[in-house]
C-alpha cells in the first residue's frame, strides 16, 4: 500500500482524493508515522451473511462480551 505524508497531502490533495475514488488504498503519515488509512468508501451494501453482522448474536449466545481476538477470528477467520 503506498504511502502520504502530510505534507504532500496539503500540496496534492485533490490528485490524492481522485485517486482514492478510483479505487486506490493508501496510508497517511504524519511526521514519518503512519496515523490513517485513506481509502474509497464502498457504494455497496455490505452482503447479508457478513459474519460482522453475526457479532451481538454470537455475543449474547454466550453470554458475555467477546474479545478483540475473538471478533477477529469471527470476521476474518483467523
Amino acid at each position: 500500500m503506498d504511502t502520504v505524508s502530510m505534507a504532500e497531502f496539503r500540496r496534492n490533495a485533490e490528485a490524492i482524493i481522485r485517486k482514492a475514488r478510483q479505487g486506490k488504498r493508501m496510508i497517511l503519515t504524519y511526521r514519518g508515522k503512519a496515523v490513517m488509512r485513506l481509502e474509497p468508501i464502498s457504494d455497496e451494501l455490505p452482503d447479508s451473511d457478513d459474519p460482522f453482522y453475526a457479532l451481538p448474536e454470537l455475543a449474547d449466545s454466550r453470554g458475555k462480551t467477546l474479545t478483540n481476538e475473538q471478533m477477529d477470528r469471527i470476521i476474518y477467520g483467523e
